[in-house]
């Protein structure tokens, strides 16, 4: 919650109705302040306040004023004790709230790994939409920790099912190549070292743009393209999985760890970005194959026109000349 609050803003958000003053009646000192700032709280945040510090100042005074209570007696406000808890449930119950059992945070987490992790990969924003969902289902969001660990959960659920996915799509002759493949890559230490054959590994030839336009390059990625697609890798690899997250998946083609787990899952974890740069390629080839091969036809074409248009020009001066 925001910590700068102007007086127009505290009068509208912060200001207690008649309905609140009518909780507060059987409630003194500290609990009645305390209970007066977590009830605007809740109905701001949909949540309880984690620390004191997380109360915006100017609110306590307000809402001290209101109470009648000095503000001082906010510090003395009992986090721990029955008071407090009695509380939370009063609060909830005048909301209309509920607490977020585990129950919840596994459907929670269910939820995310099915529809908003293929689309989206900032963990904030993951955890906004673990909190908004929440709030419209009329529970009480967990505190930002387990947040924190349920949409890692989520992410973790996510990755295994689309590598295991991934895995499943492609044959059985299009994993053997790619495993042989990627044995080849991980046995090499550095980002461009040679094999054993002496030229560069498949995926880091893959991995290089061509150098220019040029019928060397154009050879090159043709060669590129012919063993993208003796692959034999389906179209609708990724169909289901968002752009972006195919690019993440791509650029973790070094960083993916080894992780524990079973010996499939270790192997998908490694293809799927393999598989992910394989994709791309095989579609940026095919643009720049175009495009190189138009520039080529448009350079021709000016060439011919400049000689048609020079040759023309010296049969003039012939002609005009005595």
């Amino acid at each position: 919650m925001r910590q700068e609050w102007e007086p127009e803003d505290l009068i509208e958000v912060w200001t207690l109705l008649e309905d609140d003053m009518g909780k507060l009646r059987n409630k003194s000192g500290a609990n009645r302040l305390g209970f007066a700032l977590f009830l605007k709280f809740f109905e701001v945040e949909a949540r309880f306040p984690e620390s004191a510090g997380e109360v915006p100042a100017p609110a306590v005074s307000y809402l001290a004023q209101q109470v009648k209570v000095p503000t001082e007696e906010w510090s003395a406000y009992d986090w721990a004790g029955r008071a407090i808890k009695r509380h939370r449930v009063e609060i909830r119950e005048a909301y209309g709230f509920r607490i977020c059992s585990e129950e919840d945070q596994a459907q929670l987490a269910e939820w995310l790994a099915a529809e908003l992790c293929p689309v989206e990969l900032s963990r904030d924003r993951l955890a906004e939409a673990v909190v908004a969902r929440c709030r419209k289902a009329h529970m009480e969001p967990p505190a930002p920790g387990q947040v924190a660990r349920l949409v890692g959960s989520a992410v973790s659920t996510f990755e295994d099912r689309f590598c295991q996915t991934t895995t499943r799509r492609l044959s059985a002759a299009t994993r053997s190549r790619l495993d042989d493949l990627v044995a080849e890559d991980d046995g090499q230490d550095g980002e461009e070292k040679a094999s054993v054959g002496g030229g560069q590994t498949f995926f880091t030839e893959l991995k290089a743009d061509p150098a220019g336009l040029g019928l060397e390059s154009l050879l090159g990625e043709i060669t590129k393209l012919h063993r993208v697609r003796n692959l034999d890798m389906p179209a609708e690899l990724f169909a289901d999985v968002s752009e972006k997250q195919v690019a993440a998946w791509r650029a973790r083609r070094r960083s993916t760890p080894l992780i524990c787990g079973t010996r499939s899952l270790r192997c998908a974890t490694r293809c799927c970005p393999r598989c992910a740069m394989c994709v791309r390629r095989r579609s940026r080839t095919r643009w720049w194959i175009c495009s190189s091969s138009w520039c080529r036809r448009s350079t021709r074409g000016r060439r011919r026109r400049s000689r048609a248009s020079s040759s023309r020009s010296s049969r003039r001066s012939a002609a005009r000349s005595p």
